[in-house]
């Protein structure tokens, strides 16, 4: 049995990191004895002719992808042109979109055969092992949904409650890790799963479940100690609450200091689940930042959305991070159930007062998830929802409005921050020009500079076209390196000085490196890492 895991585009912009989820179904499946690849396409441009190409190499017998909301529509366009090209596929979809919305998206995907709701990594296992039997079972399997001559048949959400202790590590040599060192993006990790609480606007707790499954702290520093030896700029620890238990917490914490284990990593927390204590040993075993979800200033919204803290208890939280030297980042919703001006001017006064305190905070808009309370009782939140185009369910443009609160003026508070960051930008640029900006000040713009011309290389598949070269004069790598910088700079209209200062950062990395091909040199990705 083969099987074709794909990881549907998702922009730049929002800070991607090599695929968790689909690691673990990666490795669930190749624990059963399946034979699996990825095709990444957040770091590999997508066309029907790669597609097919991937296809005719490997020959899957199924498909699957997939998706949060945002990237539904690119990953169904990856489904579609499986059966195009290969009709006797089977293809299949998982993610938090699908699982909330499944009837409609098998309604609206003729070309999808299955749907696997929730956590995902036994039932995808158990429909590889039907597929292979002559009377196939699948009615049997909790959380398929699937096709019965024209009816769709839903068997039931699966329970979540996997052994998150027992499951493979992720299949991360699969992966094209190498492309988003590449990229200074960080790796993620998990050390539990499930989710308390009952914010309205969030799946998390019907995804995974309200109980939290630990991972052995053995087993996670084990997983922690070997993101860090492949280089990447940090570790982000995806837990939906981290600090959900303190004991554990510090139980992993204590395991990277009794190995001396030297990581940046970051978390998710609650700022009624951290202390003094709790942050000052996190700290020391490497936590770098901590992202809390405040999401509102305004007291009322606050109870609305069951978020289950105060503004006061973030204050005393944000002050106990800058005690024990982590950085708090805290995240804002604005067009919450609720919202009028008045309270989108509470929510940007109280950011502002704790950037005072030292916090990076930045806000999004509400998207109204499907499987969210939010989206399904909008009409008593008050809430018009204005668009069910899932292209647009970023939550950088407003898709909801209130009745206070219009679409208009909530994307004027985020266009202007977005204004203001680019005016900033301008200004570091100005000030670098004249020989004024030392290394910090100049970093954000440099590193976004170097990112975008890196994502360009890759998603116009430059090297392929520039990559390769021969003769004397290019023997030596430094001589290679810059005339391939000089090939760069002229398609891409770049400082020669700026592109090769780049490239030589990648190729220093491993990320880039020269091969010998039929007598000619030429550069490519290392897109696969090992230690």
């Amino acid at each position: 049995m083969r099987f074709l895991l794909v990881n549907p585009f998702y922009p730049l912009s929002e800070t991607p990191s090599p695929p968790l989820g689909l690691a673990y179904l990666a490795a669930a499946l190749e624990r059963a004895g399946v034979e699996v690849r990825f095709l990444d396409l957040v770091v590999y441009p997508y066309s029907p002719a790669r597609l097919e190409r991937v296809l005719n190499d490997f020959k899957p017998d199924i498909v699957g992808a997939t998706s949060v909301t945002m990237t539904f529509p690119e990953a169904a366009k990856v489904i579609r042109d499986v059966k195009k090209i290969a009709p006797e596929i089977r293809t299949v979809m998982g993610g938090p979109h699908v699982s909330f919305a499944p009837m409609e998206t098998m309604d609206t995907l003729p070309e999808l055969d299955f749907i696997i709701m929730g956590e995902g990594e036994e039932a995808v296992v158990e429909l590889t092992e039907a597929m292979g039997r002559t009377t196939n079972g699948l009615d049997k399997i909790q959380g398929l949904v699937h096709r019965r001559g024209d009816e769709v048949v839903l068997n039931g959400f699966r329970h979540p409650g996997i052994n998150v202790d027992q499951l493979p590590m992720p299949a991360r040599h699969l992966l094209p890790l190498g492309r988003y060192r590449a990229l200074g993006l960080a790796i993620s990790m998990t050390t539990s799963r499930g989710c308390p609480h009952k914010c309205i606007f969030c799946v998390g707790r019907r995804m995974v479940g309200a109980q939290v499954r630990y991972r052995d702290p053995i087993r996670v520093v084990d997983e922690l100690e070997y993101l860090a030896g492949l280089g990447f700029i940090q570790v982000n620890v995806a837990d939906d609450l981290f600090t959900a238990k303190k004991d554990r917490c510090l139980a992993v914490c204590d395991e990277i200091l009794r190995r001396g284990l030297k990581v940046k990593w970051t978390s998710f927390s609650r700022v009624d689940t951290v202390s003094p204590s709790l942050l000052a040993r996190m700290k020391e075993a490497g936590c770098s930042a901590i992202s809390f979800g405040v999401e509102t200033g305004n007291a009322q919204i606050m109870k609305t959305i069951r978020k289950g803290i105060t503004l006061e208890q973030v204050e005393t939280a944000v002050r106990m991070c800058a005690g024990a030297g982590i950085l708090p980042h805290a995240s804002f919703i604005l067009g919450l159930p609720g919202e009028t001006p008045e309270t989108m001017a509470e929510t940007i006064a109280f950011g502002e007062k704790l950037k005072e305190l030292g916090v990076s905070h930045g806000f999004h808009l509400l998207a109204p998830f499907p499987g969210t309370k939010v989206r399904e009782d909008a009409a008593d939140y008050g809430l018009q929802i204005l668009t069910n185009d899932w292209a647009e369910y970023h939550a950088n443009r407003a898709i909801v409005q209130t009745a206070a609160v219009s679409r208009e003026m909530l994307d004027n508070v985020v266009i202007d921050w977005e204004n203001r960051f680019n005016l900033y930008l301008d200004y570091v640029r100005d000030r670098m020009e004249k020989g004024l900006a030392d290394e910090a000040e100049a970093f954000p713009l440099v590193n976004l500079e170097r990112v975008l011309l890196l994502y360009d290389l890759m998603m116009d598949e430059s090297l392929d076209r520039l990559g390769a070269a021969t003769g004397p004069d290019l023997d030596a790598e430094d001589a290679a390196l810059k005339a391939l910088a000089v090939r760069v700079a002229q398609e891409k209209g770049k400082p020669v000085d700026k592109v090769l200062d780049i490239l030589a950062g990648v190729a220093r990395r491993g990320d880039l490196r020269r091969v010998r091909d039929n007598g000619f040199f030429r550069w490519e990705w290392n897109d696969f890492l090992s230690q």
